[in-house]
């Protein structure tokens, strides 16, 4: 998944290079907590940081010959270390070094898509803001429901990602755990002192008792997390792309001014990014199904979840960080057509006031049911002949019975639909 569409920080994180890096840091913190412990020399760290090198094509070529990735990669830094290569991964085992390096890397990633995500939500607000008392129709199974307001639905998915921040943070926080408690995970040949030390330096949390490995349940929240940020953008975009439609036309993507929609049909505006980010939410979602079942290995391990994670870490973040970036960009250089949503608002003929003529006969005494029944008759009629339900009611003499022509006309007021609008933002955003 790292391509052209990677950004270079996010590539940077998931290269060979950072991975075998962020080993080496580990082998040589645990170096530096050994010997504070008097168990190594004191001099050595500091000869092992300043010397310690590796070349990832010298680890290959060993891996082709011991078959064994960390070993390899131990023998190769050996080569640049000398003698002191005997003080480096004493009485740890090979999942010490690669699920604390791999917990580094997940943290590494998920700053990243932290910054992505409050990004989005800037703009997100600006918008919100910007369109706050714009009016369009509200749709429920499709059909033209009540008024709301396009800043409505823009504070709605503000408040979304404030959910999907908060569980993020919260995935990150039970993601970034290490260990270095040697095989089984019994501390048998390594003091719990090294684990703290090396967890302190890396800005990990140790984890309080593990196995072999950093048990994977915790990897299948922070996957599924993803899934489900990825989700929230699929829906944002689905959205987008109705309101794009030739028969709606409320809202549409940018369109650059070179840009060609169509090879065919050189009149296409097509919502592209959109559909792209819907398609890209169905991989994430099939990650997160993966770290699920990386939950169950056998007894205190086995390397079944190794080859999904080299997988599922690189690809399902690369992916959200690239969906929130692509989608940051849609709304805020969304085409938003107020008067396409005022147009569309008067398709039924004012049907979508139905509820509030009523509730207003039912106050002023009608039975529920009587009002409905009549309210519904001459509603399905505006939405349907192309009427005007106002008109209608006023023609009604049970109608107008109850209601004034100044009291019917109040109803076909937009300003008693949103009047509160500025409560609904205030939750969302807090008082301006």
């Amino acid at each position: 998944m790292i391509d052209r569409y990677t950004r270079p920080e996010m590539a940077r994180i998931w290269s060979e290079e950072n991975r075998f890096g962020k080993w080496l840091e580990v082998e040589i913190l645990a170096t530096e907590a050994l010997a504070e412990l008097g168990k190594v020399p004191v001099d050595v760290p500091a000869r092992i940081r300043r010397n310690a090198r590796f070349d990832v094509a010298r680890i290959r070529d060993i891996e082709r010959e011991v078959h064994h990735e960390l070993i390899a990669f131990l023998r190769c830094v050996a080569e640049s270390i000398g003698d002191d290569a005997r003080f480096v991964h004493v009485g740890m085992t090979s999942s010490d070094v690669m699920d604390t390096g791999f917990s580094l890397q997940l943290k590494e990633a998920s700053a990243l898509l932290v910054e992505d995500v409050r990004t989005f939500m800037s703009v997100l607000r600006e918008q919100a803001q910007r369109y706050k008392d714009t009016p369009m129709m509200g749709r429920t199974h499709g059909i033209h429901a009540e008024p709301i307001t396009f800043g409505l639905k823009l504070a709605l998915w503000h408040e979304e990602m404030a959910r999907n921040l908060a569980r993020l943070e919260s995935a990150v926080a039970e993601v970034c755990c290490g260990i270095v408690s040697g095989a089984v995970g019994t501390y048998a040949q390594v003091p719990p002192e090294v684990e703290a030390y090396v967890c302190k330096a890396a800005g990990l949390t140790p984890d309080p008792v593990s196995n072999q490995i950093i048990q994977r349940d915790r990897h299948a929240y922070f996957f599924s997390v993803l899934a489900v940020l990825a989700s929230s953008i699929e829906k944002f975009a689905v959205e987008v792309r109705h309101l794009q439609r030739t028969e709606v036309l409320e809202a549409e993507e940018p369109f650059a001014a070179t840009q060609m929609g169509s090879s065919a049909m050189p009149h296409k505006r097509n919502p592209i990014l959109s559909e792209n980010v819907s398609g890209l939410a169905r991989l994430v979602r099939s990650y997160s199904v993966s770290a699920l079942e990386n939950v169950a290995l056998w007894h205190e391990r086995d390397i079944s979840h190794s080859s999904v994670e080299r997988v599922i870490g690189p690809d399902a973040t690369i992916l959200v960080d690239f969906m929130l970036y692509r989608f940051t960009r849609v709304i805020r250089g969304l085409c938003v057509y107020p008067e396409n949503m005022e147009r569309n608002l008067a398709l039924s003929g004012g049907a979508v006031f139905s509820q509030g003529v009523m509730l207003r006969l039912v106050e002023k005494g009608l039975a529920r049911d009587e009002a409905y029944k009549i309210v519904q008759r001459h509603g399905l009629v505006a939405a349907k002949e192309g009427k005007d339900l106002k008109q209608q009611l006023l023609e009604d003499a049970t109608v107008t019975e109850h209601l004034s022509p100044g009291e019917i006309d109040e109803i076909w007021e937009l300003k008693d639909c949103f009047r509160h609008v500025d409560t609904i933002f205030e939750r969302v955003f807090g008082a301006v």
